[in-house]
């Protein structure tokens, strides 16, 4: 009933300004969305045992619970992060849009309540999602429109695990609980790309060490192979970025610009057709290859993929014991804010010397 009167207030609230705002109805929508998914949560214990909900979703509570459990043993802190689960109803929860101008890697960035700017944009409504896309296209901008199977309240509520994502492969399932925990377990204040790198790392390390201790090899090799993409992949488009940012520093034009990016698109196709590329293990290089440089689609790229070589060391160090890696991480990062994060593992790492893998 709270979350009823607090959501019917909020759009009391919106209600004068409804008519005469494209970023109020754009929220109103946002809190129908999320109190409906809220309302409908159904705790994953009782999913695991209720024999009315299907083998697929009761597996996927199972494996969640059990995950979570598996985090608390390495001194992780689960919180409530994916404690309940909500059927949204639809294969596609909502699409996210990113824009960036065709000559940088420049990110378009929207304000939100509380959170600030961001660099995307989702929408519930993917006829709207799909006009704002051709909006941007008119001005001349690269967009990229995704399709997404979660959406976080960034802790305002206690988000539940969503239909939209399970389903697929149980190593993703795994990799994700880990992924959100590690957040709770440390947040560096204005680092975003060391948050979601950290978190990488130990999603698909944590699935892997998970899944080896329930006996399936198969699934913990296949969680080895993903963080090993990872890494490469990591390394491609650090090399891929860096040809771009060295075009657009020219500041090209017309055709200039569109040859110097299909020059950029050029190399990377050769380079995915190399050794280098038949190296990935879970992912098909030719049809990575295959993609046009589209500068929206790549800025999500370095969140996600900085400095992945630095944790794996880290991790090596530690003797691939993740839980002493994860507590000793957390005693350097006590107090770090922004770029020191990095600094500090950069200069950690650097100061114990090579990694037991070398």
């Amino acid at each position: 009933m709270g979350l009823l009167i607090a959501a019917g207030a909020l759009l009391f609230g919106f209600g004068a300004a409804y008519v005469a705002s494209d970023d109020v109805r754009y929220l109103t929508r946002a809190g129908f969305e999320e109190t409906e998914i809220l309302l409908g949560r159904v705790p994953m214990n009782r999913i695991v045992a209720d024999t009315s909900f299907s083998d697929e979703v009761r597996a996927a509570a199972e494996l969640v619970v059990e995950a979570r459990a598996y985090a608390l043993a390495l001194e992780m802190d689960p919180g409530e992060t994916y404690t309940t689960f909500s059927d949204v109803g639809r294969d596609t929860l909502l699409l996210v849009l990113t824009a960036s101008r065709r000559d940088c890697l420049c990110p378009e960035t929207w304000r939100y309540p509380f959170v600030g700017r961001v660099p995307y944009r989702g929408y519930f409504d993917p006829a709207a999602g799909e006009a704002a896309a051709r909006a941007y296209a008119a001005r001349g901008f690269d967009v990229h429109l995704r399709p997404s199977a979660a959406f976080s309240t960034l802790g305002w509520f206690n988000d539940p695990l969503l239909s939209t994502a399970i389903g697929g492969d149980p190593v993703e399932l795994a990799a994700l609980v880990f992924h959100e925990i590690a957040h709770n377990t440390l947040w560096i204040p204005d680092a975003t790309d060391f948050n979601e790198s950290f978190a990488q790392w130990v999603g698909y390390r944590a699935a892997e060490s998970f899944f080896l201790a329930r006996g399936d090899t198969a699934l913990a090799i296949r969680a080895a192979d993903r963080w090993h993409d990872e890494q490469l992949l990591g390394r491609y488009y650090d090399a891929l970025l860096g040809h771009l940012d060295s075009l657009y520093a020219t500041s090209p034009r017309g055709d200039d610009l569109e040859a110097g990016r299909e020059a950029v698109a050029a190399w990377a196709r050769d380079t995915l057709a190399t050794p280098f590329g038949a190296g990935l293990r879970t992912i098909d290089a030719t049809r990575l290859g295959e993609r046009p440089i589209n500068n929206a689609a790549l800025l999500g790229v370095r969140l996600y993929r900085t400095g992945l070589e630095l944790f794996e060391q880290w991790d090596w160090q530690h003797g691939r014991q993740l839980g002493v890696a994860l507590y000793t991480l957390k005693q350097l990062m006590d107090g770090a804010r922004g770029d020191q994060a990095f600094t500090r593992l950069r200069t950690m790492v650097e100061t114990v010397g090579p990694a037991l893998s070398d």
